[in-house]
């Protein structure tokens, strides 16, 4: 008997996991413009998922906004959208992330390429614009999230405290503050208190 149920185990566990469903691109572009303000939604461009689980453009824009759709392996909903002058800086992120690279080693390499003026990072403020749900909360097949918490991150590459006024921590829900001063990934965190 045991050696029967120990030979089931072995069978599934060797069996390939079912691929993940992925949405289809009308549904991951409705959710993922929501992240946007509304005035962007109709023309940011939108990366998401192909059947095959591929990263890609699943439409041109005809705007400054990018947007990117929810990654159908995670448990939660999160889209986000953001300047187009960001595009380098995420894109590079991408790349590292698709290379293996953990989070200090694409910190350490996208700030010593800014320095170096190889990443182009914006001139002035950009926006990106996050938002999240649960799954509980989210209508696939319309491609809608109720309670969803959106919040906000305006990069403003190479600012301390010192030169935007800004505390290094907020003092109360929704204050804005900055994080990583002084690097290429300075950036003022707007996180609204939850309801």
């Amino acid at each position: 008997m045991n050696k029967t149920f120990f030979s089931l185990i072995a069978v599934a566990l060797a069996l390939p996991v079912a691929a993940q469903k992925i949405p289809s691109p009308d549904i991951q572009i409705k959710t993922a413009v929501l992240a946007a303000p509304s005035e962007k939604q109709a023309g940011a461009k939108v990366y998401g998922y192909a059947e095959d689980g591929t990263f890609k453009v699943l439409r041109d824009g005809t705007n400054d906004y990018i947007c990117i759709a929810d990654d159908p392996k995670k448990d939660d909903i999160g889209v986000s959208c953001y300047h187009a002058d960001l595009e380098p800086f995420m894109e590079r992120g991408r790349v590292l992330t698709k290379e293996g690279k953990n989070a200090k080693a694409i910190f350490d390499i996208r700030e010593k390429e800014a320095k170096d003026g190889t990443l182009k990072m914006p001139k002035q403020s950009s926006t990106l614009f996050v938002l999240s749900g649960t799954k509980d909360n989210y209508d696939e097949a319309a491609g809608t999230l109720k309670n969803g918490y959106l919040r906000y991150v305006v990069y403003i590459p190479f600012a301390t405290a010192e030169s935007s006024g800004l505390p290094l921590k907020p003092d109360v829900p929704g204050m804005p503050w900055i994080m990583d001063p002084g690097t290429h990934r300075a950036h003022i965190m707007i996180n609204p208190a939850k309801p």
